[in-house]
């Protein structure tokens, strides 16, 4: 899983197809868990889970 701000997420897909082979999930964060979550790429707020 990796949580991710909107500028990241292609990179995140493109992360997961690499390492998993299989299409990934992608899930808008609900507001309450944005409120703790940071980008795993720059430290923003993230707003997407990219998962396998």
């Amino acid at each position: 899983m990796i949580y991710c701000c909107k500028e990241h997420v292609e990179l995140a897909m493109d992360v997961i197809v690499d390492e998993y082979e299989v299409a990934p999930k992608l899930e808008q964060l609900t507001d309450n868990q944005e409120l703790s979550t940071t980008c795993e790429y720059c430290n923003n707020q993230a707003e997407y889970l990219v998962a396998n």
